[in-house]
């Protein structure tokens, strides 16, 4: 839909480069939208940076630079903001079946999702990575070092598919949420987890016994 991708908001922006995009699913959002004053946003707030929750004014909140994006999209068409939150493999449904009129979680302009949804512009390239502990990072220079070895994914996610054709010979183990993910790896159920690079440079940040492989 092209009248509303112009109104995003330009932002700057190991196995794959992918572009984030909010998305929407008929021509009509637009005008159904003003019509009913609010623009109701799908999204999954265990992704920070760009959508998370934090305690504000006693709180509890979802923030993060989707959430702004979001916001200043509806402050562009006049309307109010209201987000919908839910599990990540349940936003682009939420929007085809009209519970949503547009979703934005960090997600990835993919052509196969092109062919059902009309997305905005890019406003992030992001790359793919691999997270380990540290102890292990030696361990794994390669792909093929992850033969036979369990990784995990966020279920429905661009990184589950990336996971699945670049670690052929692994165990991809798909979870709900990227936390998830990681206590399965800090507690030694799978050997590497595959994560946005910003998300896992967040991890890694928090817990000194992980490592970007």
């Amino acid at each position: 839909m092209k009248t509303w991708k112009k109104l995003l908001l330009g932002l700057t922006g190991v196995f794959a480069l992918t572009a984030l995009a909010a998305c929407s699913s008929s021509n009509n959002t637009l005008d159904k939208v003003k019509d009913k004053g609010t623009l109701t946003v799908a999204l999954n707030p265990h992704f920070a940076p760009f959508e998370f929750k934090t305690l504000q004014d006693g709180k509890d909140t979802v923030v993060g630079a989707d959430v702004e994006i979001a916001k200043a999209i509806a402050d562009e068409l006049g309307v109010k903001v209201k987000f919908s939150e839910m599990s990540f493999d349940n936003v682009l449904a939420s929007v085809q079946s009209g519970k949503a009129d547009i979703a934005i979680s960090g997600i990835s302009a993919t052509k196969e999702r092109q062919k059902t949804f009309d997305f905005s512009d890019t406003y992030y390239e992001s790359e793919t990575v691999l997270v380990v502990k540290k102890d292990d990072a030696g361990a794994y220079k390669q792909t093929s070092n992850f033969a036979k070895k369990s990784v995990a994914v966020q279920k429905g996610s661009i990184q589950e598919k990336i996971a699945k054709s670049n670690l052929s010979d692994a165990n991809v183990v798909a979870l709900s949420q990227p936390g998830e993910a990681i206590n399965e790896l800090k507690s030694g159920q799978v050997n590497g987890v595959v994560l946005e690079k910003a998300i896992a440079q967040g991890y890694v940040e928090q817990n000194s016994d992980l490592a970007v492989s």
